[in-house]
């Protein structure tokens, strides 16, 4: 079974424009989320794919594999497939560009379905949630799944609803649920049979493009990995990013 990673960079982000380049210690933040992956044993392959020239010549400049995609892309999943048209594997993961604090516990928990089980097709991973204001932000995607980690449902809404204990869930101590954390592993037929698929209502009301394939009758499975991920959306994120790493290194 051969596997590789693509990982998708976009320079014109709408609240962060240039991120991909966007210093972390003095590293551009793509080159952490590559070095994140290449430390994985499991993967032929590593590309990035931007639309950028920029980023082009710094992923080539830290040694990377990279190509240009097109910039009318509406996701970095169709930027994926893209790039993924003329990769020779089995397995594609999608890392997002934005990740800087992807390991391998990560990519492994990706992998481990597709190797235990040939019916999988998609697959993706979660985290408990520990504190209530993690679970309230609709900035942290929520995700519920069924008694074998297939994903049921996923929202940026606080799921599942605790009707019983609604009014005392700001003291509650124990996991609120679970996060989904946005990382992706596919077949490559699944792949590109999902970039095939309008984008469908509850997708479009969520902002949630995963849910286009559970409307349309596919299973995710969502296991769970112990590390909550620090994706950046917003300058202010390059600063929780290097508070956590000092503190890892600290540790």
């Amino acid at each position: 079974m051969k596997i590789a990673a693509v990982i998708p960079a976009r320079y014109k982000s709408t609240r962060f424009e240039g991120k991909p380049l966007a210093l972390i210690f003095n590293k551009p933040m793509v080159m952490h989320v590559y070095e994140g992956v290449i430390k994985s044993d499991a993967l032929s392959e590593v590309l990035i794919a931007t639309e950028d020239r920029r980023v082009y010549n710094a992923c080539r400049g830290f040694g990377a594999k990279v190509v240009m995609t097109k910039d009318t892309h509406r996701s970095g999943t169709d930027r994926v497939i893209e790039a993924a048209a003329d990769i020779c594997a089995d397995i594609i993961l999608n890392i997002q560009g934005d990740e800087p604090l992807v390991n391998t516990e990560i990519i492994d928990t990706l992998i481990k379905p597709f190797k235990e089980d040939g019916n999988i097709s998609y697959t993706s991973v979660k985290t408990p949630i520990y504190s209530y204001k993690e679970f309230m932000d609709p900035n942290n995607v929520k995700v519920v799944v069924d008694k074998n980690d297939f994903g049921i449902y996923f929202s940026r809404s606080p799921i599942p609803y605790d009707r019983e204990n609604d009014k005392g869930l700001k003291n509650f101590k124990g996991v609120f649920g679970f996060k989904h954390l946005g990382f992706y592993g596919y077949t490559k037929d699944f792949l590109i049979e999902f970039g095939k698929m309008p984008p469908s209502y509850l997708e479009k009301k969520e902002m949630l493009e995963q849910l286009r394939a559970i409307e349309n009758g596919y299973k995710i499975k969502v296991e769970t990995v112990g590390i909550s991920t620090i994706p950046v959306d917003i300058p202010d994120d390059i600063k929780r990013v290097e508070k956590f790493i000092l503190k890892s290194y600290n540790n």
